[in-house]
């Protein structure tokens, strides 16, 4: 006979009393009967209706989530208690660190820069290195971008040094070209030349 069959309506003891553990509509069952019992529990915390309601479904929803985590044959009633707890004091210090500001004065002094010129300005860039040719394009980013070495560059495109040096010195100078021809005259580009 099935632990449903033998129980008429299911308690959150039922789980226990078999010892092997309550199939998933009885641990369903033992945990909605102790919802009354988690809400009481969640208003005492919070001494709000509708906090104590939310609660209680962060609660019911964590432990359902995580009900493969519940060991059988313990109290159901005091996994699901530290659950509404533990929920309720990670969301108090959540509240301790947010800023009050019911009037919006706080927001008011915040401030971000503006980001669309320099968007404009990257998709410039990106626009204008994709018109260089490969070999260029490749030298100026490893020397003007990843930062290295006019040898290191040099190895790693298998060519002599002079060869990198001149690429990158001619994708320098074509790139500005490109810039000036497609940004009005006060977009930024740098025409730092390496020692």
């Amino acid at each position: 006979m099935s632990l449903t069959n033998q129980v008429d309506e299911p308690t959150p003891e039922a789980g226990r009393q078999t010892g092997t553990g309550p199939d998933a509509d009885t641990w369903q069952n033992d945990v909605v009967a102790l919802i009354p019992a988690l809400r009481a529990f969640a208003w005492s915390l919070s001494r709000n209706g509708s906090d104590a309601d939310d609660l209680v479904q962060d609660t019911l929803i964590k432990a359902w989530t995580h009900r493969d985590k519940f060991e059988l044959g313990t109290n159901l009633r005091a996994w699901l208690f530290t659950i509404l707890r533990n929920t309720f004091y990670t969301a108090a210090v959540r509240r301790r660190r947010e800023v009050a500001d019911a009037d919006g004065k706080h927001a008011a002094t915040l401030t971000a820069a503006p980001t669309q010129e320099w968007s404009a300005a990257l998709r410039s860039m990106q626009s204008a290195l994709q018109q260089l040719p490969d070999e260029h394009r490749e030298a100026l980013i490893l020397v003007g971008a990843a930062g290295l070495t006019y040898e290191e560059a040099a190895e790693i495109c298998g060519c002599a040094l002079g060869t990198i040096k001149s690429r990158v010195n001619r994708a320098r100078s074509r790139l500005l070209r490109i810039m000036d021809a497609m940004e009005p005259s006060d977009t930024f580009v740098s025409t730092d030349t390496p020692d």
